[in-house]
């Protein structure tokens, strides 16, 4: 009776074994389904560059972000790396940034803008927008390039944070001076 008992305790551990196979299987399904997804997402990104053919392209920096907008005919619509601009930059500080060259210009509603932004922070980013948003409406109606030099909108503000430097523990920032 012994033996018996040892033999069938044998068998349960040859089916967890066959249990630990499946697993591998639906990896392997979940594999195949990122590659689907990843050849569906290239045809979106085809209709959004059809769309923006047409537009006016311009760049725009300030510190550590650079923000590449287009610019467009419509009914004053922005979005930022796919998100409408009051859902990204939440502060109405950073929104009003944004507005700036509309609002300088009067040419409220009259362009939607699709802007992607990479690097920095979010005011930093605000910045960036702003800038290509003033280049590329100096673009579309060279006429406005008057009241957007003098609102200083076109001009690149180049103050960027300065480097750490050796010793220090910021940029500037000295160690604590001990006399003993």
């Amino acid at each position: 009776m012994t033996e018996t008992k040892k033999t069938t305790a044998k068998k349960p551990a040859a089916k967890t074994t066959v249990k630990k196979a499946a697993p591998a299987k639906k990896t392997a399904t979940a594999k195949e389904t990122k590659t689907t997804t990843a050849k569906t997402a290239p045809a979106k990104a085809v209709v959004i560059d059809a769309k923006l053919s047409s537009a006016i392209y311009a760049t725009g920096k300030r510190k550590d972000s650079i923000a590449r907008v287009y610019l467009m005919p419509g009914k004053g619509n922005i979005t930022v790396n796919g998100t409408p601009m009051k859902e990204y930059f939440k502060r109405s500080v950073l929104q009003m940034i944004l507005v700036q060259p509309f609002d300088v210009t009067k040419r409220d509603g009259s362009y939607d803008v699709i802007a992607m932004v990479s690097g920095g922070g979010l005011s930093g980013q605000a910045g960036a927008v702003k800038h290509g948003i003033s280049k590329a409406l100096e673009k579309a109606e060279p006429d406005l390039r008057k009241a957007l030099k003098v609102a200083g909108f076109l001009t690149r503000d180049s103050r960027v944070v300065e480097r750490k430097h050796f010793g220090f523990h910021k940029a500037r920032r000295s160690t604590h001076f001990s006399k003993r």
